[in-house]
């Protein structure tokens, strides 16, 4: 039987206008309970999906690196929780019918047993500097 890293833990499946998450909590017999609910991206909704996860006692994280998508949530969640951001390849599901729903739970499922592999974990003023300084940046040097 594999080791359980985390006995609540959650998995997102980020997109441009929600954010599907499942909340795994396993209990010490390795039986495991499931919550699943959609938000927003708005910052309304992302602070109830914030919300939610302490309602839960849920402090750790892991989310794909898709897009650009997961930074307003990555930057919300920092202060408060281990986020684990990782490259999709990394967390890949089974071919089949794929749904949002079952890629945050597949994703939850991956993390509990610390089986992603987390990529190097971005601080919110670096990414801040990269969005809005870096294209700013290239456009006087495209001239060169």
């Amino acid at each position: 039987m594999m080791k359980l890293k985390h006995s609540i833990c959650c998995g997102l499946d980020v997109h441009k206008n929600v954010i599907v998450a499942t909340i795994v909590t396993t209990n010490k017999d390795g039986i495991s309970e499931y919550k699943q609910k959609s938000f927003s991206t708005i910052n309304s909704g992302i602070q109830k999906f914030h919300n939610w996860l302490i309602e839960n006692h849920c402090y750790h994280v892991c989310m794909e690196s898709t897009r650009k998508y997961w930074i307003p949530i990555f930057n919300y969640l920092e202060n408060d929780m281990e986020v684990c951001l990782t490259h999709p390849k990394y967390v890949k599901a089974i071919k089949g019918k794929k749904t949002d729903k079952k890629d945050s739970k597949w994703i939850a499922d991956l993390y509990k047993f610390d089986l992603v592999l987390a990529g190097r974990q971005p601080k919110s003023c670096l990414i801040c500097w990269n969005i809005t300084l870096i294209p700013l940046m290239k456009k006087p040097f495209a001239n060169l």
